[in-house]
């Protein structure tokens, strides 16, 4: 379905930009914008994604058939029926991970300007090369005919890979005047335009024999994917990783996407991992509670063991690593998991009530199928490594210069990281999907190992030796028949540039790795009846990346994926009204982002277990804390709520629904 920078005939969601207005100043343009007249003529609006599948919902598109646009079945339905029907235990319920806001901590913004050598944006994005592929398409521009910029961000998080109508409109009117022009998003338009995440509903149930073996799930995934069909890709990942962690041998699967008048959904931090798990691990706890099993027992019984890799789910993807039980009990251990009784005795005597709650996850990072890195090396003892995979806070300034000063026995203060603008860059498909390590990591040592085999060719020269016989160690080539040795740096000063002889490689390219980062996070909370509150008072977590190249970085990202996680399972929540569209939570008076007295000091350990699937055995840790964060933090709720008689709350675990939930009324 077409998506145009500048609605056609009918705006399709609040927010939607509907004209453009350039001017000297914001002040005249805002100025301007104010003497538009728009005649507007409301019409019927469906939020939820249910809603818009109801019979006699308004249909968002004259041409398209409804508003469903995905509609995907998965498995065996009638074999799972008779796997349901035969079971001892079956448990259903409802697991809605409600919309997100994704709040970087810049807004969005562009600068488009044209010149001799054609058209120039600058935009905080997740990897300039996407850019510049969609908007040579969408302008029809020629191969060097757009030149995209992109200093450093203050985060992506998913909805930054995509080109938005602003970026289009305002390359349009740059070409158009012949002079730059500027944009800059603030906080209420953020808010109602930019790309947002979540909006996921699984109806899911789970078949288990008598000892408490998984048999088979049932699951119907209903995503929201609003006004326009910017992703498939947190549908597409759910359905992947459905079964996590856990030998479940049959699943049976309905994937739909639905239209609806909000603002469309993109990948957010997890982009559909997080979800799968959310279900699937309330689902283990409720069937625990229900069958009279014990929570650690069940998961326990249910693990994929170590002698079961490599292992292939029910939908298809192969583990070839992974210590599932032993992350498990690490967790479980370092959370004090059999003191708790203990702790809530404790809170009790503090009219408090306590609860623990944990969730095992999996991961099945994509990301763009495309990337490049360049090395040269320079005679001022510089080492230029370009990436396409830039970073929006991750770090890579550091860890891709650790890889490369590895790998080239240099010191690690010679690398020169470059990317994040398309005259340097020629190829990279950005940072998303925990793919930067992954993919850089393996082309960075493959292009090191070339520009190593260059500096020994060129010494054989020099020398007059086999060059297989030219040792290169300690960053330094060594003659096998003298006391010669000539450093890197030292190698690419002696080096005639007019013969093209240079220390300098690259390496493309194009396709998959996969891997699967793994680990157990556990929760603990206590509640306070009279207000609702809920307050994270322990918080553990064990993450297996494979390779850790920096465990202080991974550590970070652990802790901003948990931030985010505590927002989606106790506040953060986009909410529209039903009859008009018109969006409630339009400001951080209204959205309740994670603050810092929210969180506790996390206790955090990294296990590696090594993929074979690439020679730095590197799995991936962007998306470690955010994955089980929500369906540990709920477990633990719950497991607070449970002598009141709660089985499951919706997320987020405000204060009203808490408070509602222990007094037994809907919540």
């Amino acid at each position: 379905l077409p998506h145009w920078p500048l609605a056609e005939a009918r705006v399709r969601h609040i927010g939607e930009p509907v004209a453009l207005v350039v001017a000297g100043t914001l002040a005249e343009a805002r100025d301007a914008a104010e003497r538009i007249a728009v005649d507007y003529r409301p019409l019927p609006a469906v939020t939820a994604a249910r809603d818009a599948l109801a019979e006699g919902a308004p249909q968002l598109w004259d041409d398209a058939p409804g508003n469903l646009c995905v509609d995907e079945q998965f498995g065996d339905p009638e074999a799972i029926a008779a796997l349901f029907a035969q079971a001892a235990h079956v448990v259903r319920g409802r697991f809605h991970n409600g919309r997100i806001v994704n709040c970087q901590m810049e807004p969005r913004s562009v600068i488009g300007s044209t010149g001799e050598d054609g058209l120039t944006v600058i935009a905080g994005s997740q990897g300039v090369m996407r850019h510049v592929a969609g908007l040579r398409e969408i302008m029809d521009l020629p191969e060097d005919g757009v030149r995209v910029v992109c200093p450093d961000v203050g985060g992506g998080f998913g909805p930054r890979s995509f080109v938005y109508p602003e970026i289009v409109a305002v390359a349009w009117a740059a070409r158009r005047l012949a002079r730059p022009v500027a944009w800059t998003s603030d906080r209420s338009e953020a808010f109602q335009s930019d790309f947002q995440g979540r909006d996921l509903v699984l109806d899911a149930g789970i078949a288990l024999d008598a000892d408490g073996r998984i048999l088979a799930l049932d699951v119907d995934l209903l995503g929201n994917v609003g006004a326009h069909t910017v992703a498939f890709v947190p549908m597409a990942n759910a359905s992947r990783i459905l079964t996590t962690v856990y030998d479940i041998p049959d699943v049976a699967l309905r994937v739909r996407g639905v239209l609806t008048n909000t603002v469309p959904t993109a990948p957010y931090r997890g982009a559909g991992r997080p979800e799968a798990t959310y279900a699937l691990e309330r689902l283990i706890d409720m069937a625990a509670r229900r069958g009279g099993f014990d929570r650690i027992d069940v998961r326990r019984r249910n693990l994929i063991r170590r002698d079961q890799l490599p292992y292939r789910n029910a939908m298809g993807l192969n583990y070839d690593s992974g210590d599932f039980l032993g992350n498990f009990d690490h967790a479980l251990g370092l959370a004090g998991w059999t003191d708790a009784a203990t702790r809530r005795e404790a809170a009790q005597a503090r009219g408090r009530q306590l609860g623990i709650g944990v969730a095992n996850y999996v991961e099945s990072p994509v990301g763009d199928p495309r990337e490049r890195i360049e090395l040269t090396v320079n005679a001022d003892g510089t080492v230029d490594l370009v990436t396409g995979t830039q970073s929006t806070g991750q770090g890579h300034e550091t860890s891709f210069a650790q890889v490369a000063a590895d790998m080239l026995q240099v010191p690690f203060e010679s690398i020169r990281l470059r990317g994040g603008d398309s005259r340097v860059v020629s190829m990279g498909g950005g940072t998303h999907s925990d793919r930067s390590m992954r993919i850089a990591g393996t082309l960075i040592l493959e292009t090191a190992a070339k520009v190593v085999a260059q500096g020994r060719a060129a010494c054989g020269r020099l020398w007059d030796v086999p060059e297989a016989d030219v040792a290169y160690h300690d960053g330094l080539f060594r003659n096998p028949l003298g006391n010669q040795a000539l450093s890197l740096f030292e190698l690419a000063a002696a080096l005639d540039p007019d013969t093209d002889e240079t220390l300098a490689a690259a390496t493309d390219f194009i396709g998959r790795i996969p891997a699967h980062p793994t680990g157990c996070a556990v929760c603990e909370v206590e509640i306070d009846p009279e207000t609702g509150t809920v307050e994270i008072t322990r918080y553990s977590t064990v993450d297996d990346v494979g390779r850790a190249v920096n465990p202080m970085i991974i550590d970070g990202q652990v802790h901003g994926g948990i931030a985010q996680g505590v927002g989606e399972a106790l506040g953060e929540r986009v909410v529209h009204d039903l009859d008009s569209g018109q969006l409630l939570t339009g400001s951080f008076l209204d959205y309740a982002l994670t603050r810092a007295d929210m969180l506790p000091s996390f206790t955090v350990a990294l296990r590696e277990d090594p993929t074979q699937g690439n020679p730095l055995g590197i799995k991936g840790g962007g998306e470690a804390g955010i994955t089980p964060a929500a369906a540990a933090i709920t477990n633990a709720v719950v497991d607070a709520l449970a002598p009141f008689g709660v089985e499951h709350i919706e997320i987020p675990a405000t204060p009203e629904r808490v408070w509602r939930a222990l007094r037994g009324k809907d919540a």
